[in-house]
């Protein structure tokens, strides 16, 4: 086994939470991490040694993202409504609840702020690594951050009725073209 090949099967955890948190779809997620992979797999030679890894299959993984959100929104997407997973409440149902309502705040967050909310906040990266990623201003990241974190905040303290999530397709949500190429 190569050395890119360790380097990267040790960023796969990562890879496979960040997709999961911005898709909120378990199966669409390995699939873009999987997609991920293979690209980077196929790119290896244009992968610098000695720079960011981390960094380098962020982005991969977000531009593919964004590339499917596009042919998504072009060529359309059908539902079925029993796809939708069953609910069930865990031993420890409080925990459980708010952990789902903050999944329906951060959800109701533009993709931008969001974004940037899971970068730093679920996988624990500077603002300069995030900018890297996402090929914006680290000023830009902060101030998304910033709002991000207070719209979250504004949500948490509002209740249950402002969060009521509306409906979406599995792993897309209501995002626009404009909003990915960003």
């Amino acid at each position: 086994m190569s050395d890119f090949t360790r380097l990267l099967e040790a960023e796969i955890p990562r890879l496979r939470r960040y997709a999961r948190a911005l898709t909120r779809d378990a199966v669409y997620a390995d699939d873009l991490v999987q997609s991920c992979l293979a690209r980077a797999l196929a790119k290896q030679h244009l992968w610098q040694p000695g720079t960011d890894l981390r960094a380098w299959l962020f982005t991969i993984l977000h531009n593919q993202h964004c590339n499917e959100l596009r042919r998504t929104m072009r060529e359309g997407l059908s539902v079925e409504l029993d796809q939708a997973p069953p609910v069930s409440a865990g031993s420890n149902a409080i925990a459980a609840l708010e952990l789902r309502d903050l999944e329906r705040a951060i959800n109701r967050l533009p993709e931008d702020q969001r974004t940037v909310v899971l970068l730093i906040g679920l996988e624990g990266m500077r603002y300069d690594r995030v900018a890297t990623i996402l090929n914006v201003p680290v000023g830009t990241v902060r101030s998304r951050v910033a709002r991000g974190r207070a719209q979250l905040r504004r949500l948490m303290s509002a209740g249950p009725a402002v969060q009521a999530q509306p409906a979406f397709a599995p792993g897309l949500g209501p995002v626009t073209v404009r909003q990915c190429a960003a």
